[in-house]
């Protein structure tokens, strides 16, 4: 998240192999997102800015963003709606904006857009189903939110696939994040954005309060047997680290030890 020292943590704590997204929050808007991506992308990391469309006014400015971008080396960008509750302009869905720069030109290798294996706090799930058809002609990979359950995120893939969508899905999921991190976040996005990401991640609240809370060992284990399986389209996974970058680099490093990848 663009926050003040994730520059500085970035540059302590992830190597420079490992891409990295850079999300848009609604109080700070696409534009921070945008200038830490291009300071990040200067340093040598490959980086995704989050482009949300219900904060892009209209076609001029995302040409804009797609020059800014381009002219700082930038190839990929994970497109989605964004939960500002009024669009700022003419794109009022990820789709709208897929289908503007597809219709306008673009350099970007790398598009990826949302999942959701458990639905949408407020939409309807066939509508989620056929959005994410549409939105597939213009994507490159999927990122899914977050999900605690490998049967649930298995079937859902599977299904996907049925449906005629085969791009590789990369299995979203939190870092090693402390419930305490996860509120100062929730916090810092503001009480309307924080609603509306609480609605649409009630596993994520259940999952920190019950006894035992969070562990990302788990469902990396469960999941990784079905990771690169050539009859799924499970292709990895991708880390919320909610900025507790110091803390997941160590934990992502401690499962690679153990499964022997590195020494």
């Amino acid at each position: 998240m663009p926050f003040r020292g994730t520059e500085d943590a970035v540059l302590a704590y992830v190597p420079r192999t490992i891409p990295v997204t850079v999300t848009t929050t609604e109080a700070k808007g696409l534009a921070a997102t945008v200038d830490l991506a291009r300071r990040l992308a200067g340093h040598g990391y490959s980086v995704a800015p989050h482009l949300a469309a219900r904060q892009v006014r209209d076609g001029r400015q995302l040409t804009d963003l797609v020059t800014e971008l381009r002219e700082a080396g930038i190839d990929g960008i994970f497109v989605i709606a964004g939960d500002v509750a009024r669009p700022a302009g003419g794109f009022p869905d990820a789709l709208s904006l897929l289908e503007a720069l597809d219709a306008n030109g673009h350099h970007f290798r790398r598009i990826g857009i949302g999942g959701y294996p458990e639905g949408h706090g407020s939409i309807r799930q066939e509508l989620i189903d056929r959005a994410i058809e549409l939105k597939a002609r213009y994507a490159t990979h999927v990122i899914t939110q977050l999900c605690f359950d490998a049967a649930t995120i298995s079937a859902w893939a599977r299904r996907l696939k049925e449906r005629g969508v085969g791009l590789p899905i990369h299995v979203g999921l939190p870092g090693a994040v402390s419930r305490q991190k996860l509120i100062r976040i929730s916090a810092g996005l503001g009480l309307g954005q924080s609603a509306r990401f609480l609605n649409k991640q009630q596993s994520l609240l259940w999952r920190f309060f019950l006894p035992g809370g969070y562990s990302p060992d788990r469902l990396v284990e469960r999941l990784a047997p079905r990771v690169c399986d050539p009859e799924g389209n499970l292709a990895g996974f991708h880390l919320f680290t909610f900025n507790e970058l110091e803390k997941t680099e160590s934990w992502r490093r401690g499962m690679l030890l153990r499964a022997g990848y590195l020494t």
